[in-house]
């Protein structure tokens, strides 16, 4: 509950909070000891009365029994109960508030074009919290509190299996999408529905089944990912190379540079990758010819008008 308070108010609004709820017990402890004193009752009963009068609970098994007590019950309940009020009205205006947020935010992602995560397996929290470190628009499907996502991602909240639930995400606006699931036939399922949707859409998947890769190869997704074989493979390779595994985590982890795919420019086309390498200020990776990418070792490719290039790039430099 405390984590929920934190991450719906602002600094101001848990000021405003902490000086209302402190009046409020100040009310409380100052009316207990009156009652009691005036009352002729023990400093714990006094207490109980007064918890159940500023709750509005009011059991009435304690009571005032003379004016004094009259006066000191209803100047404890003019006063703690409209503080507790005020702490509960900043409460829901805020989670209000941070809704209206999402919603305009999600407008903006129209917009703009979003990156479109769906499902909440395994390594999705660490690519959200990746693509809102680098500034990208982020909209998740997936059957989650949004709370436990944070206010920088746009959650919508369902089962990202039927058709309405990712309807509302507007897949037809966004540049691309990640695909995950509990399992291969939750990511195919979303697939086809996705494909219905947005047929034009650059889709991602996350799988294991090679039957389940070969049927997202033939509704037009040919980057299908397994996040235990690039372990494994990347295990295998640190094995053979000892170093292997700093370069990965350099080239993925590093704050220095920024990873990033750019189409070829059209003085680039017809030569081949070693002269691009070259000429270009940051490291040319490799080329994304129809769709596959090479390293171009062993190989020279020639590069071709619609070619990508992956580079690694400063922190910064041209960046969305």
């Amino acid at each position: 509950m405390i984590a929920l308070l934190a991450r719906l108010l602002s600094t101001g609004h848990r000021k405003h909070i902490t000086i209302l709820l402190a009046s409020a017990l100040g009310c409380v402890l100052v009316g207990a000891w009156l009652f009691s004193l005036t009352q002729g009752l023990s400093y714990p009963k006094g207490l109980y009365w007064a918890i159940t009068t500023a709750t509005t609970v009011g059991y009435g098994d304690v009571t005032p029994h003379n004016g004094i007590g009259e006066f000191i019950a209803s100047a404890t309940m003019l006063t703690t109960i409209p503080l507790l009020a005020s702490v509960f009205a900043l409460v829901t205006g805020a989670a209000a508030a941070a809704g209206l947020r999402r919603i305009l935010a999600m407008r903006e992602h129209e917009d703009d074009g979003h990156r479109l995560v769906i499902g909440m397996d395994g390594p999705v929290p660490a690519i959200l919290e990746e693509l809102v470190r680098v500034g990208e628009h982020v909209v998740l499907v997936a059957d989650v509190d949004p709370v436990t996502v944070g206010n920088d991602v746009h959650v919508i909240r369902g089962d990202p299996t039927e058709a309405h639930v990712l309807r509302t995400a507007h897949p037809e606006r966004a540049t691309q999408a990640l695909i995950t699931g509990n399992d291969d036939g939750d990511v195919l399922v979303s697939t086809v529905l996705l494909r219905r949707l947005a047929p034009d859409l650059e889709i991602i998947a996350l799988v294991k089944s090679a039957p389940v890769k070969e049927a997202l190869h033939e509704l037009g997704v040919s980057r299908t990912l397994s996040p235990s074989e690039m372990i494994a493979h990347a295990v295998a390779k640190s094995l053979e190379a000892p170093h292997a595994a700093d370069l990965l985590t350099q080239l993925v982890e590093s704050d220095e540079h920024d990873l990033k795919e750019a189409k070829v420019a059209a003085n680039e086309v017809g030569r081949p990758l070693s002269a691009i390498r070259d000429q270009r200020a940051g490291l040319v990776l490799g080329i994304v010819h129809n769709g596959a990418f090479s390293l171009g070792i062993g190989t020279d490719p020639v590069v071709a008008e619609g070619d990508s290039l992956l580079l690694a790039e400063p922190a910064g430099r041209g960046h969305r």
